[in-house]
């Protein structure tokens, strides 16, 4: 319908419709109320916030209880601040599954179609999915690992420490980037896959898969590739005692991004070049 036909228009009080356009901006807005009205988004968001804190609770309760009998490997390695961002592990689930739902789910109910039909570039509702959802997402990951951090240290009683021992910021803040980061990975492999189930078995197999066959590498080669990995890199960034052999935290955070950015990239490439 052309512009000419749409100005024409009357709203129900005999005002003419204002024809406005594209741009970015209301782009985001757009991918906004679709989000902010999505129920599944926010049980997926604070399914996430819940796995995060409550298994970095309870991990943080366990240590705790059973204090006297660790052996003295296991205290020269304990980190208070990492045993209660435990639970970073579960929510990143929620995350990858949020990630990819909110772009298969419009592809599976065909509304992918007005999406673009609407927008005269498609680039455009990509990075407007990306700033809404990865806005959301770090806001509500920093929300569970400030609590999941402060519980954890309560429940550590004694052997707790505060906001203020060495790294705990950085870890704290680094949960929440790591769990943005995966939701922008999801996302990426969404638009590339555009399967709920494909996309998830994809990004479950990188995170959680493929660092366990890893092990069974040739020993010379496990540097090589272990510590390149999306979930090994990133994790370093909250985590303040890693394995031997790991990437620094923010180097590590570095090929995370890098691996997200590859998967946008893919996504985005298919969404120019595939009819939707």
């Amino acid at each position: 319908m052309s512009t000419a036909v749409l100005s024409g228009l009357k709203a129900p009080l005999g005002q003419a419709v204002a024809v406005r356009p594209v741009t970015q901006t209301r782009v985001i807005r757009s991918e906004w109320i679709k989000f902010s009205t999505l129920r599944s988004t926010w049980i997926t968001l604070i399914l996430s916030m819940i796995g995060t804190v409550g298994v970095g609770a309870l991990a943080s309760w366990g240590t705790n209880s059973r204090w006297s009998h660790l052996d003295a490997g296991e205290i020269a390695n304990f980190s208070a601040v990492s045993r209660s961002l435990f639970g970073v592990n579960l929510g990143q689930l929620a995350v990858v599954v949020l990630g990819v739902l909110i772009i298969t789910g419009e592809y599976s109910t065909g509304m992918i179609r007005a999406t673009l039909s609407s927008t005269p570039k498609r680039l455009p509702v990509l990075w407007g999915k990306l700033t809404v959802v990865s806005g959301v997402m770090f806001v509500t990951s920093l929300v569970a690992a400030v609590v999941a951090f402060f519980l954890g240290q309560a429940l550590l009683s004694t052997h707790g420490v505060g906001v203020g021992s060495p790294h705990a910021v950085r870890a704290i803040v680094g949960a929440a980037l790591y769990l943005t980061v995966i939701g922008i990975l999801s996302m990426g492999v969404g638009f590339a896959v555009r399967n709920t189930a494909g996309g998830i078995a994809a990004i479950f197999g990188l995170l959680l898969v493929i660092p366990g066959l890893g092990n069974a590498l040739p020993s010379s080669w496990q540097p090589h590739v272990l510590p390149y990995l999306p979930s090994n890199a990133g994790s370093v960034l909250f985590t303040l005692h890693p394995d031997p052999g790991s990437l620094g935290p923010w180097t590590g955070f570095l090929v995370m991004c890098l691996w997200a950015a590859a998967a946008v990239a893919a996504g985005a490439f298919r969404l120019v070049r595939r009819d939707a």
